[in-house]
C-alpha cells in the first residue's frame, strides 16, 4: 500500500492518514521473542559455531 502526502497538506489530512495506518489489524507472522533462550547448549556458542562452519569444508 502506498500513501502519498503532498507538501503543504493540512495537519488534519495528515492526521487522518496516520490514523488510518495505525488502525490496521495485527501484524502477521510469528513472535520470535518467545523462542529466545529456548535451546540450551552444553558448549560455548563460539566453539560450536566454528565447528559447524568447518563441517562445510
Amino acid at each position: 500500500m502506498v500513501t502519498i502526502l503532498k507538501p503543504g497538506a493540512p495537519k488534519e489530512s495528515i492526521q487522518k492518514v496516520l490514523d488510518k495506518l495505525g488502525s490496521r489489524g495485527p501484524k502477521k507472522g510469528i513472535d520470535a521473542q518467545k523462542y529466545c533462550g529456548v535451546i540450551k547448549f552444553s558448549e560455548d556458542a563460539l566453539v560450536l559455531q566454528k565447528r559447524w562452519r568447518d563441517e562445510w569444508e
